[in-house]
């Protein structure tokens, strides 16, 4: 290897100026095999609580799963489901090697891990399932963090979640602070809804993108249900916002290095000021 004026990998750049732009990155998962897994487990565990036999196609039977339960069973079913995969050691580990080079080049390699990873079910015209447009920052979330969101079936149109691109999201806040009510009765949605960008994504697909977005979801008006996981990851040693979402409450320490290890533990002997 000859000389080099560069600290970074032109290819890790070149997806960060695509993260910049548009504020999340959609990627081919780097493990298929552990994807399609991963998946089948959630299936599994889906037939364990319906006490129905195994599928011969998993995507079909996530897709018709609203053939299967109504709205008032689903989130039933989804418990199950959340709650068996997450007593797996292997989930959060499993679940972030579908987008470790994009989180590695995004984030970097001392990761901090949410708790557990998320699971959502959005059946055809069920109001109950929307999730209304919001920040997760807002919540107190690290703005440090990012959002692995990945669909275990096709999704676009209304079956997708949408984002609010970084350019008009920067007048957000400004717009709010103007309001009377602190914004707490303005429509988010409605004042922005041409400005939201539903972004499809394929099954073998994850999407990464800034808690900083405003983001969310409307009525799933196709003919299929959705089913999507998603977790956030964040730098060990980035700030976080609350006591309450913060380094051993919501956030897990997962790839520490042996430097950082020591460095952690060092003791300076009594006495000693440098």
């Amino acid at each position: 290897m000859g000389l080099t004026d560069r600290f970074t990998d032109p290819g890790e750049d070149a997806l960060a100026a695509d993260f910049m732009a548009n504020g999340y990155v959609v990627r081919d998962v780097d493990d298929r095999a552990a994807l399609d897994a991963f998946r089948h487990e959630i299936v599994r565990l889906a037939c364990e609580h319906l006490k129905c036999d195994p599928p011969a196609d998993d995507g079909a039977f996530l897709n018709g799963i609203h053939e299967r339960v109504t709205v008032a069973e689903i989130n039933a079913l989804r418990l199950h489901v959340f709650n068996g995969l997450n007593k797996h050691s292997w989930c959060r580990p499993t679940y972030l090697s579908l987008a470790r080079k994009a989180i590695d080049a995004l984030v970097g390699n001392e990761l901090a891990m949410q708790n557990r990873v998320n699971l959502s079910i959005q059946m055809p015209n069920d109001e109950t399932s929307t999730l209304a447009v919001h920040a997760d920052v807002w919540s107190a979330e690290t703005p440090y963090e990012v959002v692995e969101w990945t669909p275990l079936v096709d999704v676009y149109d209304t079956k997708a979640m949408y984002i609010l691109r970084p350019e008009i999201n920067r007048t957000v806040r400004e717009r709010m602070s103007t309001l009377k009510d602190g914004g707490k009765e303005f429509d988010l949605f409605e004042a922005y809804r041409n400005e939201f960008h539903w972004i499809p994504v394929k099954y073998g697909q994850t999407l990464v993108f800034s808690p900083i977005l405003l983001h969310g979801n409307v009525r799933n008006d196709t003919a299929e249900s959705r089913w999507s996981v998603n977790c956030r990851l964040t730098g060990l040693f980035t700030p976080y916002a609350s006591d309450e979402k913060c380094l051993g409450r919501f956030y897990t320490p997962i790839t520490p290095k042996m430097t950082s290890r020591i460095g952690m533990n060092f003791k300076a002997p009594e006495g000693f000021n440098g």
